[in-house]
């Protein structure tokens, strides 16, 4: 590394409105009939269940005042991911950055 290159940095981001960050949570390894573990590169989709790491402070209702986001920052939720919405923060986790109605589900 050159004395000029610095190394990347996680950047931080504060969802706005009604978006929340979620960080997926790897899905446990998948086994065959026969008891063989299949590597994730075998399964069709990536896990979309995830950890919440920031909530925006919620969307504007008609009449100008603001309703709170319902899901909470450390809840576990299965939610909607798609190509669009997914984020690179620097590091080599997955995140998605979300409206609230694509979270499906908290699991408790």
């Amino acid at each position: 590394m050159s004395k000029d290159s610095k190394p990347a940095k996680k950047m931080t981001i504060l969802p706005l409105a009604d978006r929340v960050l979620v960080k997926r949570v790897d899905a446990p390894a998948e086994k065959s009939p026969s008891g063989l573990i299949m590597p994730e590169t075998v399964t069709k989709e990536k896990s979309k269940i995830g950890s919440v790491i920031a909530v925006g402070p919620g969307r504007l209702s008609e009449e100008g005042e603001t309703i709170p986001t319902t899901v909470k920052v450390g809840a576990k939720v299965v939610f909607n991911a798609g190509w669009d919405n997914e984020i690179d923060l620097g590091d080599d986790e997955d995140y998605f950055l979300v409206k609230e109605s694509d979270i499906l589900a908290i699991i408790k």
